[in-house]
């Protein structure tokens, strides 16, 4: 996972094409936009992440770096 490409996810996607490239991965497509990654499955992670954080900025009114808190904390208590 990589913050860099999450952020910039986030600053230059709506969460509906978002949720196209999420659709696109997982039917092992290439979506309409580049997303970095080595593989599909780190691609997969970035867009769910920035699906997660916009979802997040709109529903709190919080900034990039609160929601993307929240994401990690969501991530830290999934893997323990």
């Amino acid at each position: 996972m990589k913050m860099p490409v999450i952020r910039h996810l986030v600053e230059t996607q709506t969460v509906e094409s978002l949720l196209a490239a999420e659709e696109a991965l997982l039917e092992e497509q290439t979506p309409a936009f580049e997303v970095e990654g080595e593989d599909e499955g780190e691609q997969l992670t970035h867009v769910f992440a920035a699906i997660f954080i916009l979802n997040h900025i709109e529903d709190h009114q919080s900034d990039f770096k609160t929601a993307l808190r929240e994401y990690t904390k969501k991530v830290r208590v999934s893997i323990s």
